[in-house]
């Protein structure tokens, strides 16, 4: 479900010096030489080198599966439905009563609160029932490889050497998600250096079968990530309908006690009055509501995806006994078709959108709302036909 690549690990690839970029393309076996070649320069034996990379193929699924990203494209209402199905909130909650100890350890040493990982556990690998069958190593060295993102991957390849050394990878059976995660919320090589705990005390930190290892280290990274201890990530709100939309989206934050005088009220629960928060509408003005505190932007650190963040945010607020959201209304979405449409007039109006991809990330959602206020419309970020059309 990761969106690859997380800003932590964008952080990791641009902060470590030590990090040369092999280059990319060419023969594959040249490149793995090179690869090879770097490695050893780094202090790594020359034999161990040679055991680590013997079995590395280029995996073609690997880079299909790169580019078809197409689950993202769905709109809020849509994904979140397929996601948590009754099956899982029901699992969820066998999860949370199971592993309660361990829930009670990571919310005290750590300050995540359990919905947040369970939800994590559940959209990754549904709860570790699917971890992923690509060889780690060939996913990693093939997109590292690949020209598109290699300065992404290829200091992951070499984290997973040092994991090799450690004797905690297996370059011929370790497997994981395609973009080179693994275990049961698919941490990346470096994720698991920086991040990675023996939650079940037995020396070793396994990702792949132990709930605790897991879970303590998933929440320990998020806390490297910024995760600020006790504090809400997201709530659902109702909003007036006079309020100024143009002062919704991650782009504008004010106090909770501020939003409140607006006329902005929990669904649920109390608003945390003196938190910094934004007002998110997932689907504009006539769709569901959300407030927006500063442990929500963590969530971008582990997916870069909108709707995925959102979705898994609003789960882990289902599974501590939220409600479930009020769908409202809201205007069709557009089409993938549109959204590259749209994405290439905004684009052509000077907004900076990413790729045209037919995906409505946060980039297009901004330009969607400069745009809006400019043509004198409600400035909601939610794009609609009929703003294709004024473009």
């Amino acid at each position: 479900m990761r969106v690859i690549m997380s800003a932590a690990a964008i952080a990791l690839a641009l902060s470590n010096p030590a990090t040369a970029m092999v280059k990319c393309g060419g023969s594959f076996s040249s490149f793995v030489k090179a690869m090879k070649k770097e490695a050893v320069s780094k202090g790594h034996s020359k034999g161990t080198v040679d055991a680590f990379f013997a079995s590395v193929k280029q995996d073609g699924a690997t880079l299909k599966a790169d580019r078809g990203q197409g689950i993202f494209q769905k709109s809020f209402i849509e994904f979140s439905r397929q996601l948590i199905s009754q099956n899982r909130m029901n699992t969820g909650k066998s999860k949370l009563s199971k592993y309660a100890k361990t829930f009670a350890r990571m919310e005290r040493d750590y300050g995540v609160s359990r919905g947040v990982l369970t939800a994590f556990w559940a959209f990754e690998t549904d709860y570790g029932a699917f971890q992923g069958n690509f060889n780690t190593l060939n996913s990693l060295m093939t997109l590292s490889h690949d020209c598109r993102r290699p300065e992404l991957f290829q200091p992951q390849v070499f984290s997973a050497l040092e994991l090799f050394e450690r004797g905690d990878f297996n370059p011929k059976t370790s497997t994981g998600a395609w973009a080179g995660e693994i275990g049961m919320v698919q941490m990346l090589p470096g994720d698991i250096i920086e991040a990675g705990v023996d939650g079940d005390g037995n020396g070793t930190v396994d990702l792949r079968k132990s709930p605790a290892d897991a879970l303590l280290s998933g929440a320990n990274m998020l806390r490297q990530l910024g995760w600020r201890a006790d504090q809400p990530w997201v709530q659902e709100v109702s909003v007036p309908g006079d309020l100024d939309w143009s002062k919704t989206g991650l782009g504008t934050r004010m106090k909770a006690a501020q939003w409140e005088k607006l006329g902005v009220k929990p669904r649920w629960g109390k608003l945390a009055q003196n938190l910094p928060a934004s007002i998110i509408l997932p689907q504009g003005r006539k769709g569901p509501a959300f407030i927006a505190y500063p442990n929500f932007k963590v969530y971008f650190e582990w997916n870069q995806s909108f709707t995925y963040v959102m979705t898994a945010a609003y789960f882990a607020t289902r599974l501590e006994g939220a409600p479930v959201y009020k769908a409202g209304k809201p205007d069709p979405a557009l089409s993938g078709k549109q959204m590259k449409l749209l994405q290439k007039k905004l684009a052509a109006r000077g907004h900076d959108v990413g790729k045209i991809d037919g995906i409505l990330g946060a980039k297009t959602r901004e330009a969607v709302q400069k745009e809006q206020v400019r043509l004198g419309l409600p400035a909601d970020a939610w794009p609609t036909a009929g703003l294709v059309s004024k473009l």
